[in-house]
């Protein structure tokens, strides 16, 4: 019987080097696992691999060493556990994400919760090569969000209340950028020097200071044999409508103008930077 190769590895069954054994990659979505899903990953891979699971660098876990002959079995035994095959090759991948501001103290969004949004609206989607998500939910940037074809940070909105500061200085010491100045009655925000990280905001303690979550979006990042920083070129983007708008317009963009075989960041530098800027600018605005 001749095997599919092609077809495995859309279904997350990855060719191993020994003849006729898989790695399995399960979709892992934000790094989250239920307890139910991790004892039947257990059990699945001492019945059908050799006992042990790896940890992906892109929060993935696969099971090595299933035989061909156990395919078929090894997916009916994960469905009863609720567990998702991943998938490879040019397709959106599963999405990565941190824990964000629900478990976080410095987490500026839900990470986990944009993390789902994004797998519901893309995962497995065909394109003309991979093409990765990250979510991270503030500066710390667990995730690397500039790593990513498309990379969302979260970030705070900041505006000061004068009439409920007491000029204390905590804020100014806890800017890690030097972007706010304390002068007599009155403090000053530097726009250019101010990074979004919230911290003034959550630190201070009379509310003085009050923020609006938002995220800042990165295109166009690469990690592996060739490396590039995502670019950050769009004003904070302050609602998920706008966000979801600018993705679907970067998907569009690769779907219609990549070719098979090219990393979305090497898509943009062929069909031209300024064109694809001027596309999510029209998506930041809501222009058709």
């Amino acid at each position: 019987m001749e095997i599919d190769y092609g077809s495995l590895k859309r279904g997350g069954f990855m060719r191993q080097k020994q003849k006729g054994l898989f790695s399995l990659r399960l979709q892992v979505i934000g790094g989250t696992l239920t307890a139910e899903n991790l004892r039947k990953i257990q059990e699945v891979a001492d019945r059908f691999g050799q006992g042990h699971v790896h940890l992906t660098s892109r929060q993935g876990l696969e099971i090595p060493y299933i035989k061909f002959e156990d395919i078929e079995e090894v997916k009916t035994e994960l469905a009863k556990g609720n567990c998702k095959l991943g998938v490879c090759g040019p397709r959106v991948r599963t999405v990565t994400a941190c824990q964000g501001n629900v478990v976080c103290p410095s987490g500026n969004i839900d990470a986990y919760k944009i993390a789902l949004e994004l797998d519901q609206r893309y995962y497995a989607k065909e394109l003309p090569h991979k093409f990765k998500f990250g979510v991270t939910g503030c500066q710390n940037n667990c995730l690397k969000a500039e790593e990513n074809d498309l990379g969302i940070k979260g970030a705070t909105a900041v505006q000061w209340l004068k009439e409920d500061c007491i000029f204390c200085g905590v804020c100014e010491k806890a800017c890690l950028t030097g972007a706010i100045k304390i002068a007599e009655d009155q403090i000053t925000l530097d726009p250019e020097k101010c990074n979004n990280c919230g911290r003034c905001e959550k630190s201070c303690p009379t509310a003085a200071w009050q923020g609006e979550s938002a995220y800042i979006l990165s295109f166009g990042g690469l990690f592996g044999n060739t490396i590039n920083q995502g670019e950050a070129f769009l004003p904070l983007v302050k609602t998920e409508e706008q966000l979801y708008r600018i993705t679907d317009a970067a998907i569009a963009f690769f779907a219609e103008h990549g070719k098979a075989g090219e990393r979305f960041k090497f898509t943009i530098d062929r069909a031209g930077a300024d064109s694809f800027k001027k596309a999510m600018e029209e998506a930041y605005h809501g222009r058709d």
